[in-house]
């Protein structure tokens, strides 16, 4: 503890020892303003900022382009208009003397012009109405801001969307988030509107998650999640989707970042290009600090390995003539880790584990560049094109240590590696204030190299899967969105997909209504049926026999989920919203083995490993069904609030026709959170005090077969009993203190972030202790307080 309170000290002595004399402060607000249906540019709405004695404002050029200047540091609303739009209002803007904002905003055409109608948008950068329009149940937007400020966060999308309702964490080792029950594998990942790999360091190439976000949220604009029943454009997916814009660079000036905490060292810089200024760029390098941590004496979970990344983000866009634009996008990242036997205190259990007989090594990296033109057909009509190739990788070995001579002796290797080129391209059209349609075409080819086997005792080799190839995805959709009057509106869509692998295709209708009860009430219904191809691991897990290998998994059909969903919101003021959701998942066609067993695939992405599963045919099933509950304060009067609770109940069957818990039905979820500002003098620094409480019911596992793991010295489980062990609930407690210096040009930010300050012991697993002859416990993270500070100029 004396290392965290020097810690403090020395963060506090660096704020007082800030020069103090500056002016005050003042910055630009920029932004476009667009059609939401058609996405073309608006020409002459009127921006104003409303909540300052103050009058100032803007109006949009012929690009749709605007700029408030000389916008007093601090928060602030606009109200954004438009002859023929429903009025806009951005509230909760935050403007800093280091950077200039920007606003992307988006306007929905009246249907009656006479009637003034005035719709609250973005309390807290528009929350509840997302990017994409066509979206109208289980879905929500998220900015930059919410992934720095909500306790816990550490600026990672994944572990900020760990917050909403319907969403399960409950792992400190990696970022993987639950669904509604579903297995995060599930999950689809885009960049903009790209279908990526997995984003996280340390994650494998047939995984979703990992420890840390290689997306950085420096870089991010406004994006989307959605939890159910998602909009036709999106497939190949079954639980959930995270949409992720990056954000343009500044093309009227030069700004510059840098940043050191838990999840690195950072620079970042954006700025124009060229005389013209049509063209701007934006770039954040990161290397990690971890190596740092340790040797301060703070622990994360890894014993004496030090784990090492690096992440490259980067977005540049040019402005081609009046209708068209061009960006240049990407990121990259790797990473590694090695745990020496030699180095583990066998006193402690670590998060990540370690064997004083076995050293362990691991390798991973994945890459997406992309490059997109945008071009507006028309005032109604508008096209876009992106091509991307991308890539990643997992390398791993493991080598028992000899327990006289500590000799390496093989145990296992491992290389999943694979690249992925891409197509997307997407048409939207506005015929009119009443209807509007997407239509779009998605092309994946994927390429892979996957190695996986294991050295046996007496020296034979025992291959899982050893093969290369490539296969094709093709995605299309058509969806349309028909508004019958102020209070009604519906959107109906079919999305289909075709696997080349084995020539699998489906067709998928997708639809929702929603109906507005009152000007603060609307009810709103969603049906969606999806479809997720396997992992390519999965087909292609090796079945022995007397004939050598044989590929019995090859050809599984897709899993399929019907998804439906009924949604209540609420505004009960213009700062504070309820909402709640119903829904019911039904899947089908789930693999499960062809002898009797309790495997499914549902419970893919419980551990860190692939599944070695042969012989596996589309004959499981499974079911969702729960409640949530929103109560949100948006920022206003210097605090917020958030409060989201989830029961719910997830089951599956395996082939030996015994319904059971999932690993994921946890049955419930409770997350509060809470933020509140102070300002410290009058030059508008601030400071703020964020906390987060969670809770999450206990996992369902499966119990250790004792008598087993004795004999064969190693952990061995209870198959026919999987998952009716349940483990003590996971609780955790994190608080976040910040202050935010503002100078005539720069901020200044520094922050602490203290994760689980109570300390609590939440079970991450169990496992036999061979050579102990014991049953070891391991804890999730115990305290660990994260520092950062970021400085913008």
């Amino acid at each position: 503890m004396n290392k965290i309170t020097n810690l403090i000290i020395a963060l506090l002595l660096l704020i007082t020892g800030m020069s103090q004399a500056h002016a005050q402060a003042v910055q630009n607000v920029r932004g476009r303003v667009i059609d939401e249906a058609s996405k073309a540019p608006l020409t002459g709405a009127v921006i104003a900022l409303i909540d300052t004695a103050r009058s100032l404002g803007a109006i949009s050029e012929a690009d749709g382009t605007f700029a408030v200047t000389g916008v007093p540091i601090g928060r602030h609303s606009f109200r954004v208009s438009y002859t023929g739009y429903e009025d806009r209002i951005v509230n909760d803007v935050i403007v800093t003397a280091g950077k200039e904002v920007n606003l992307n905003i988006a306007m929905q055409e009246a249907i009656h012009k006479l009637d003034a109608v005035t719709v609250s948008y973005s309390r807290a950068r528009d929350k509840t109405r997302t990017n994409n329009d066509m979206a109208q149940v289980s879905a929500r937007s998220f900015n930059v801001e919410e992934t720095r400020k909500y306790a816990g966060s550490l600026g990672d999308p994944s572990r900020m969307a760990a917050n909403f309702a319907g969403v399960v964490s409950g792992n400190d080792s990696r970022n993987d988030i639950v669904v509604r029950g579903n297995s995060p594998q599930g999950m689809l990942w885009q960049l903009e509107g790209i279908n990526i790999p997995n984003p996280n360091h340390y994650g494998s190439p047939i995984s979703t998650g990992g420890p840390i976000s290689m997306v950085n949220n420096n870089n991010i604009d406004k994006s989307d999640f959605m939890t159910s029943a998602f909009p036709a454009q999106y497939g190949n997916a079954t639980a959930g989707v995270f949409d992720i814009k990056l954000r343009d660079g500044n093309r009227n000036k030069n700004e510059f970042m840098a940043q050191v905490g838990f999840n690195g060292f950072e620079l970042g810089a954006e700025g124009p290009l060229g005389r013209n200024k049509r063209t701007s760029y934006l770039i954040n390098y990161r290397y990690s600090t971890l190596g740092v941590f340790q040797k301060m004496g703070i622990s994360f979970g890894t014993g004496a390995a030090v784990p090492y990344y690096q992440d490259l983000n980067f977005k540049l866009t040019s402005q081609v003539g009046k209708r068209s634009k061009v960006s240049l996008f990407g990121i990259s990242g790797k990473s590694n880790i090695e745990f020496l036997g030699k180095d583990v205190d066998t006193t402690t259990t670590e998060l990540y584990g370690g064997d004083p007989f076995a050293n362990e090594y691991a390798w991973y990296g994945t890459s997406v560049t992309g490059v997109s033109y945008e071009h507006q057909l028309s005032e109604k009509t508008s096209t876009k094109f992106t091509a991307a190739y991308g890539g990643s990788f997992q390398k791993y070995q493991e080598d028992s240590l000899s327990r006289t001579t500590y000799q390496p002796i093989p145990e296992s290797r491992g290389r999943l590696a694979s690249d992925k080129i891409s197509g997307v391209w997407s048409l939207t059209h506005k015929m009119n204030a009443r209807n509007n349609m997407q239509a779009g075409i998605t092309f994946d080819q994927t390429g892979f190299n996957f190695m996986n086997k294991e050295y046996m005792p007496d020296g034979t080799e025992v291959v899982y899967i050893d093969k290369k190839g490539n296969y094709g995805l093709l995605q299309a959709y058509a969806q349309w969105k028909h508004r019958f009057n102020d209070k009604l509106s519906g959107v109906a869509g079919v999305h289909g997909q075709y696997l080349t692998l084995n020539q699998q295709y489906v067709a998928e209708p997708r639809a929702s209504l929603r109906y507005a009860l009152s000007k603060r009430q609307a009810l709103s219904v969603g049906y969606g049926l999806h479809h997720q191809a396997q992992s390519i691991y999965t087909y292609y897990v090796n079945t022995p026999t007397a004939n050598g290998p044989a590929l019995t998994n090859k050809d599984l059909g897709f899993t399929r989920s019907h998804h439906s969903v009924v949604t209540y919101d609420w505004n009960i003021t213009e700062h504070m919203r309820l909402k709640a959701e119903a829904y019911y998942q039904l899947l089908g066609n789930v693999p499960v083995e062809t002898r009797a067993t309790s495997f499914s695939a549902v419970n893919s992405g419980s551990f860190f490993g692939p599944d070695d599963v042969d012989s596996l045919l589309n004959k499981g099933k499974g079911y969702n069904y729960g409640t949530e509950l929103t109560l949100e304060r948006f920022f206003n009067k210097g605090y917020y609030f958030l409060m989201t609770g989830s029961l719910f109940n997830s089951r599956y069957t395996g082939s030996d026709g015994i319904e059971r818990n999932t690993a994921f039905n946890t049955g419930h979820v409770l997350n509060v959170l809470a933020g509140k500002e102070f300002r410290v003098g009058h030059k508008g620094s601030v400071l703020a005090v964020n906390a987060k409480v969670s809770s999450v019911g206990g996992r369902w596992s499966t119990p250790l077969d004792m008598t087993r793991s004795v004999a064969e010295m190693r952990t061995v489980l209870k198959d026919n009993e999987a998952f009716t062990e349940k483990l003590p609930g996971y609780f955790r407690s994190d608080l976040r203190v910040s202050y935010r210096k503002e100078y005539r040009k720069s901020t200044l930010e520094m922050a602490i972030d203290f994760q689980n300050i109570t300390n609590h012991q939440n079970i991450f697993l169990k496992y036999y202790d061979a050579p102990n002859k014991k049953v070891v416990t391991v804890y999730q993270q115990s305290f660990f307080p994260v520092p950062t500070i970021r400085y913008t100029f």
